[in-house]
Parts: C-alpha cells; structure tokens; sequence
C-alpha cells in the first residue's frame, strides 16, 4: 500500500473520531502543540538550514526564498496563532436555525467538520502548523503535501506538533504529511474522493490552475494575489505614500502585496514623480504604460502580460487612468479577485468602488497587507479563498465546517 493511500486511509477513520472531540480537548491539545513548538524552537530551525541551503544551491530567488525562512520569531508567531486558535469560539455543533414544521417535524441545521482536508502547498512552512491548529479546532483531519523545498522543515514541525498529541485524547492520524513530493502523488491525491472530502491548493498560479483543473475531490481555490491600489484625484498624498511603500514593500513574497498601481490622470504628473522616488529607495522596479513611460525616466514599457502577473518579487506596474470608471474596470479585468484598495477622500467613490469592485476583499485608505487570518481576528488562515462558493477571502474555522440538518420526529410517515 502506498504511503499516500494508507495515511488517507487512517486520516479518514481518524475523521469520525476527531468530529465528536470536545472543544475542551482540542483547546488542551493546540496549547501542547503551542508549547513544544518553542521547546523545539531550535531542531525546527536547524531542519529548516537544510531546506535554505538545498534553495539556494538550486538557485530560487531570494525573494521566494523569504517565504520558506524560519526563525525564532517566525516560530514563536507560529506558537502563538495555535494558542489564539484555541481561545476562539468553536464552530462546531453551532445551530444555525430551527424550524418547527405544520406536522410536527422540528428540522434543524448545524455546523460539522468537512471532515479530511487534502492540503497541497508551496514553501511556506508556516502554512503547516497553521492548518494544522485550524483543522484540529474545525474537527477536521487533514493530508498534507508540502513542496520539496520545504520538506525538511514540513516534516519537523509535523513530528513536533504530533509529539505534543501523545498525552491527549486527539488521535495521532488527525495529522498526516506525505513525504513523497513527487507531482505523481499530488495528481494522485487530487482524485481519491473516496478519502478526501476537500482539497486546498496554496501557491503560485502554475500550482492553483493544475489543482483546479484536474481535481476530481472538490477544490476551495486559493488565488494569486495580482492585488491593486487605486489613487484617486482626491487621494491624500502622504496617506497614499505609506500605504503604497507598505503595501509593495513590507514583504513582497506573499499573496496580499501589492503588484499593481492605478492613479488618476489629474494628479499623476505630481504624485508618480514622488512615489516613484520612495519606491526606487526600496529597489523596486517600475514598470509603466505608455504615459508613465513618457512621465519619468527608468521605466520598463509594461505589456498586456504585466497587466495580470503577480510578481512576488520588487517589481511593481504603474498604470494612469482617465477616472474611477475606469480604474473599477480595469481592475475587474485584470484582478486576481483577491484584494484592491481604494486611497481617496471622496466618499462618493470610495462607496462606487467598494459595490464595483468583484474581489475577496475591498479597501478604503489602508494597505492591501491585512488580507489575512490573523489580521481578521481568525488566528490564522487556511488560505485565501477567491472563489465565491463555500469561502470567500481568508478563511478560519467557520470556512472549515460545512453542515447537516438533525430531524426530530414522533413517528410521521409521508
């Protein structure tokens, strides 16, 4: 038996153990888990050096190479999102309506646990304990497929987070890593709906489209972040500068930075000069239509291919718009659908692009940067969603529950 079957197998008996674990027991658990991640602080980094070294040798960008980097701060915010993740509310077993029928039927509807979740993920280890506190909390057992730049570090935190469940009433194959990363086992792993009641792709574009496209177990796609900001005419310019430098620069390898930059053409001749200026401080790379081309010096001419790349990396395209109208359209074109924000001291417009625009997340005068799990109170994030079924945005404990309706009766035939 394959490795990939046999911890399915036991992830899916584990699932109808963990569906009925009381809240206490799953809050015990995710502190234990919380404390031996710090005791284990240094073994998680010194498996996470092999990973940076092997990445390295491999030549993978250092911008990429950030999102596989653990350290003790990086560790000690992984401790603490399972440690918030366990003083939330727990969704589970939550009634969500009652109805009591003309022939005495009472129907209800409550929450339950999906119930296994297949993870298939890219280079943030981080990813590994988040979805693991998550799922433990939601009831859910989970398969994890990490890439094989961080297998090492994947596979530390798996033997650390399960070391933690020995002395508690959570079973072990509630967790499950696959240590074959081959793109056979994942293309395996997206059709075993006998197992696998949903799958989450987490990545880059390349990884998300194959999951989509060939999973046959139901998918909550994760999308890329081709995330934008549009600086209207009455925007505040020192406002729109700090937002921009942080939304761009703060961390350039995630998913809710900033890739594309929308101003309106009656301010542009002042404010691109300056935030040009502020970005080319942080080494990034400005690439620009035609009007932004002919505006400052040192600009890549952008192409229609730029319009829709996430870059991930300090690069950013500059692009100047007639009008709201047309910022809102071009950004529902070219959006990834995951989070825009609008700078302005319109109101009006601040109301047209929060209705207008079709993404996860919409913003008025704050940084695209707080798309996230931990940002939104949820302790952290399974990922985010930028489908519009089941999930929208990032998702926490609620988005990995689905429901069931309970039916009381006395004896009524039909």
């Amino acid at each position: 038996m394959s490795e990939l079957i046999l911890k399915c197998k036991n992830a899916k008996e584990a699932s109808y153990i963990m569906s009925n674990i009381s809240t206490n027991d799953k809050n015990d658990a995710l502190i234990k888990m919380a404390n031996n991640l710090i005791k284990n602080t240094r073994n998680i980094i010194e498996a996470n050096e092999i990973d940076i070294k092997n990445a390295r040798e491999k030549g993978i960008k250092e911008s990429m190479i950030d999102r596989l980097i653990l350290d003790e701060k990086r560790i000690k915010a992984m401790s603490d999102s399972l440690i918030k993740v366990s003083t939330l509310d727990d969704p589970v077993g939550e009634v969500l309506s009652v109805v009591n029928r003309p022939n005495g039927l009472q129907i209800g509807k409550k929450r339950v646990p999906l119930g296994v979740i297949g993870i298939i993920y890219e280079a943030r280890p981080n990813v590994t304990c988040d979805a693991i506190g998550l799922c433990i909390k939601s009831g859910n057992t989970t398969i994890l497929r990490g890439g094989s730049e961080a297998i090492n570090s994947n596979k530390k935190i798996v033997s650390v987070l399960k070391e933690a469940l020995e002395n508690t009433n959570i079973p072990l194959d509630c967790i499950n890593i696959l240590e074959d990363t081959s793109r056979e086992t994942a293309t395996q792993m997206m059709k075993l709906n006998e197992y696998i009641d949903v799958l989450i792709p987490r990545g880059g574009k390349n990884l998300i489209d194959v999951v989509v496209k060939n999973a046959t177990v139901p998918v909550i796609e994760t999308g890329t972040g081709n995330c934008h900001i549009f600086v209207d005419e009455s925007a505040d310019f020192e406002m729109a500068k700090n937002i921009i430098i942080n939304a761009k620069t703060s961390r350039v390898s995630v998913c809710n930075s900033q890739e594309k930059l929308l101003v309106h053409k009656n301010i542009a001749s002042e404010f691109i000069p300056i935030i040009a200026e502020e970005l080319r401080k942080r080494n990034v790379t400005i690439i620009g239509d035609e009007n932004v081309y002919n505006l400052i010096n040192n600009v890549i001419l952008a192409t229609e291919e730029d319009y829709y790349t996430e870059y991930l990396d300090y690069k950013i395209c500059i692009k100047i718009v007639d009008n709201i109208e047309f910022a809102i359209n071009h950004i529902n074109k070219y959006s990834s659908h995951h989070s825009e924000a609008i700078i302005t001291n319109d109101y009006n417009n601040s109301q047209k692009f929060l209705q207008r625009i079709d993404s996860s997340a919409v913003y008025i005068n704050a940084s695209t940067r707080f798309t996230d799990g931990e940002e939104f109170g949820f302790g952290a994030e399974i990922g985010i969603s930028t489908q519009k079924l089941h999930a929208r945005g990032p998702m926490g404990l609620k988005e990995l529950t689905t429901t069931k309706y309970i039916i009381f009766g006395n004896g009524q035939i039909r």
